[in-house]
């Protein structure tokens, strides 16, 4: 018994050591073909059974699918080119040979189970070990967390440039600028376009005037261009845009009317017109996710016939879908801080005689709730910004001026001149004269702080306009306002404000509701707001 025994696993032992041997000439071979398949069809060889390929990570909520945007990690690409789709010098350039090659970013679900290993083996031999690889080991993406072992993982530039951390050879590639190192040999690249008429597909771009300069009525415009065949894009599903203008310098506006305009379109956000002075102000700005259908988003100055220095210098990020940083639906701007300070485009500290305040203004601005001492805010206060320049730090709206016995409206604005450092709160307010008037206070321009109170009294108001921030009335018709402003929080959160102006500075002479429901006095050099707010 002993000897059948033994015999039978002497048997059993040589015949797993060939089915091993069998298998790892088998596993050789695959490994061999696999790479002569990316050589031939790819121009390159993927470091396919690297490890960091298949990152277990938790499936954020939002994505497409555990595969959406995957790109291959550590893999070395130097001296060679696989991107055929992407943008070098703001002009997109394509290579015609394996057009999309990388759209699964490296070696996706169906490439895996379909593309290679199920069809790189003749049909007699049905060993097919990878041929369930994708399905047992789970591929997702977490957009909140940078891993420096990707490329075109956001970088920051000893200088504070923003870049994007890709290997040297692939920075060339994208026309960037090496700044300083990331992990794994690879540089901070930071790209910058200074032409008009480019397009951009990578993050953290750098628009900048061209150093030429800028003649009069001229047009200049860039298209950023989100999709996910692009190499640069596949591994993040893009859902937002956020401009921050690092300098912005145009025309200033004829009675608040752009003779010089930047415009953005393609964007399911609107955002309005603006011009004028913007360093320091930002634009969040919502965008169909990438990964289902593709966005061209345009960015244009349309120059008037002033004589004018034009120059501005944009940073152009991409936000992935599902990003815990993303602005709120609606928000054209938004804050993360506890404390810092809000502008109205184009308000500055300088003294002017002139409107500052834009026509046709109308968005949000909002507000995370910070930790204030370990718990969550529960209020946020603004108060008005301390000048230095000779600027106005809030006004919005001339406040009204109604007297008694006037026969028009007309003369009312014409005769009486109006005390312009006054507060004004509310919509309307109703004239004794002869005929009576309804005359508009912060209805065709407003800031609007939902339940808006006097920090020290209590007083309520949710539209302010006028020369100072104050939720007070006056003491007559004369007096609408306060002269002197004061601070005002609100509880209601989100915490957000409105501000909203019409298409003119000049009087409403005639009422005519509903869209125009009230008269109105012409307004005389509105500077807009800067305020500083705290979240308490």
């Amino acid at each position: 018994m002993f000897k059948i025994v033994l015999l039978i696993s002497i048997v059993l032992t040589f015949s797993r050591a060939c089915d091993e041997n069998n298998g790892e000439e088998q596993l050789a071979i695959a490994r061999q073909q696999s790479d002569e398949y990316f050589a031939s069809a790819f121009g390159y060889t993927p470091d396919s059974w690297n490890h960091l390929y298949y990152p277990n990570s938790r499936l954020p909520s939002g994505y497409f699918n555990q595969y959406e945007g995957r790109t291959p990690s550590g893999s070395s690409m130097d001296g060679i080119d696989p991107y055929n789709t992407h943008s070098v010098n703001g002009e997109v350039k394509s290579d015609q040979q394996g057009v999309g090659r990388l759209a699964l970013g490296g070696l996706g679900a169906s490439l895996i189970n379909t593309g290679i290993f199920n069809h790189r083996f003749t049909p007699a031999n049905t060993w097919r070990p990878f041929s369930n690889f994708a399905n047992r080991i789970p591929i997702s993406y977490n957009p909140n967390f940078d891993n420096p072992l990707d490329t075109f993982d956001a970088c920051t530039s000893p200088n504070g440039d923003a870049g994007i951390c890709v290997p040297g050879s692939v920075c060339s590639l994208f026309g960037g600028r090496p700044s300083s190192s990331c992990v794994l040999g690879k540089v901070c690249c930071v790209n910058t376009i200074s032409t008009c008429g480019g397009t951009v597909t990578l993050n953290n771009t750098y628009w900048q005037s061209p150093t030429t300069a800028v003649s009069a009525s001229s047009t200049c415009a860039i298209t950023l261009r989100l999709d996910t065949k692009y190499v640069e894009q596949l591994k993040k599903p893009i859902c937002q845009i956020r401009l921050d203008f690092v300098s912005f310098t145009t025309a200033q506006p004829t009675a608040g009317t752009c003779v010089d305009t930047f415009q953005v379109s393609g964007t399911t956000t609107v955002a309005p017109v603006i011009c004028g002075d913007n360093a320091g102000q930002h634009m969040y700005l919502d965008v169909p996710s990438s990964a289902l259908t593709s966005t061209d988003v345009q960015l244009m100055f349309n120059f008037g016939a002033a004589t004018t220095t034009r120059s501005w210098n944009i940073k152009i990020a991409m936000l992935p879908c599902g990003a815990s940083y993303l602005a709120p639906t609606d928000c054209l701007q938004y804050f993360t801080a506890a404390t810092g300070k809000v502008k109205s485009f184009n308000w500055q500290d300088v003294a002017s005689t002139t409107t500052r305040q834009l026509n046709n203004q109308k968005y949000n601005i909002c507000f995370r709730t910070e930790l204030v001492s370990g718990s969550r805010a529960t209020q946020m206060c603004v108060s008005i910004c301390t000048v230095t320049n000779g600027g106005d730090a809030f006004y919005i709206t001339t406040p009204a001026a109604v007297v008694t016995g006037a026969t028009t409206f007309l003369t009312v604005v014409t005769t009486t001149p109006v005390a312009t450092s006054q507060s004004n709160v509310g919509t309307t307010v109703s004239s004794t004269g002869n005929p009576a008037f309804v005359v508009a206070t912060c209805l065709y321009d407003f800031l609007q702080i939902a339940s808006g109170q006097d920090a020290t009294t209590g007083v309520e108001a949710d539209r302010f306009c006028g020369n100072q921030l104050n939720p007070a009335t006056g003491a007559n018709l004369l007096n609408p306002g306060l002269t002197t402003s004061t601070q005002v929080c609100t509880s209601i959160r989100p915490f957000r404000m409105t501000f909203k102006t019409d298409g003119t500075e000049a009087a409403i002479s005639i009422a005519t509701p509903p869209t125009v429901p009230a008269v109105a006095g012409a307004d005389a050099a509105n500077t807009g707001f800067c305020l500083d707010y705290q979240e308490k």
